[in-house]
Formats: C-alpha cells, sequence, structure tokens
C-alpha cells in the first residue's frame, strides 16, 4: 500500500473549478455554528498579528478579522483566494496571500495561527514538518487553534483524529491546552506556547 500524498494545489483547484463554495462554507448552518465555537475558544479577546492557514474563500477570515490587528489569511488555491479578496476588501487588517503548506511559511511570527480544516490535507511527514513551522513562528504564549472535520474522507490522507491525536505527542512539554472539545463531527483544541524561562 502507498503512502499517502499531500493533496496538491490542482486538487484544489478543480474543486474550485466545479463549484465556488464546495463545502459550503458561506451557507451552512453546521459551518457556521463551528465558526461561532471556534471564535469563542479563542482565550484572547485580541491578537496583535494572527496566521490563518487554509482560509478558502475566507468566511471565518471575515470574522477572525474583528479580533485581529493584523491577520494574514493564505490558500493554495488561487480561486478560493479571489473570493477571499472579495469578501475581505473592506479590511485593511487582512492580507491574503498565495502559500503552500508546510514549505512556504512566512518569515514572521504570530500570537495566533489557526488551523481549521487543512491538517488532514497534508501527509503525516509534511503535517509533523508543519508543526515545527507552526512552533517556530509562534511567540511565546501565543496559541494555536486546531479544527477538523472528524469522519474519514477517502481522499484526505488523514483523519481529523489523527490531525489532533499527533499535535498532542507534539506539544507534550512546550505547548499547554487551554481548550479542547468534540462535536458529533468536528473537534476543536487550542494549544498556548510554554513561556521561555
Amino acid at each position: 500500500m502507498s503512502e499517502p500524498k499531500t493533496l496538491t494545489p490542482e486538487y484544489f483547484e478543480k474543486v474550485y473549478a466545479a463549484n465556488d463554495d464546495p463545502w459550503d462554507f458561506a451557507s451552512s448552518e453546521y459551518e457556521a455554528e463551528k465558526y461561532a465555537a471556534t471564535l469563542a475558544a479563542l482565550p484572547e479577546e485580541n491578537y496583535q498579528n494572527a496566521f490563518e492557514i487554509g482560509c478558502s474563500i475566507g468566511v471565518l477570515t471575515e470574522q477572525l478579522a474583528a479580533r485581529c490587528d493584523k491577520l494574514l489569511a493564505v490558500d493554495v488555491s488561487e480561486k478560493a483566494l479571489e473570493q477571499a479578496s472579495r469578501r475581505c476588501a473592506n479590511l485593511p487588517n487582512v492580507r491574503l496571500e498565495i502559500r503552500r503548506m508546510p514549505n512556504e511559511f512566512p518569515v514572521e511570527t504570530f500570537d495566533l495561527i489557526l488551523i481549521s480544516e487543512v491538517g488532514y490535507y497534508l501527509a503525516p511527514e509534511d503535517w509533523q514538518t508543519a508543526m515545527n513551522e507552526v512552533f517556530a513562528h509562534l511567540n511565546d504564549g501565543g496559541q494555536v487553534a486546531l479544527v477538523h472535520w472528524t469522519p474519514p474522507v477517502d481522499d484526505y490522507p488523514q483523519t481529523g483524529d489523527a490531525v489532533h491525536d499527533s499535535f498532542a505527542e507534539f506539544a507534550a512539554g512546550k505547548m499547554r491546552k487551554r481548550k479542547s472539545f468534540r462535536r458529533e463531527k468536528y473537534r476543536l483544541d487550542v494549544w498556548e506556547k510554554l513561556m521561555m524561562s
């Protein structure tokens, strides 16, 4: 059996070519509830510099922006980012860029990194690299919010639970868990980087 491979930008361009909002981010009650729960789980009212990995068409980006002085939101899909740029056009604190994780991390550091519905698109070895990059780009006391669909999906190299479980292993001794819960079809964990003594 071959090793699972990270899904390519071409995969996502085909998905968005077939449907402007393939996961119903803008219209689904499930997504609206999950976004509200995600924002409610964030421990701080305001973040100076936040990073959203896998912003898609920018529905959560638009909502998160109200809590951030600066927000960098990235995706691999040009088609998705075209929609995100229209949705966030009046938000001067939002910067949108095409970047492929884990190899195209920005140079700056952040006090919040949001990884919502994206970790399971990465093969386990790429997810390991991504976790190292996330930790390296997080300020002391900064937070990582992970939110993922938990039922298995045939196309995806990992499950949401595998992503969260491996992050918990990675975080041991380096981060503390601030929030954690499960709903019927998704899981949310918020981790905080321990302050260096």
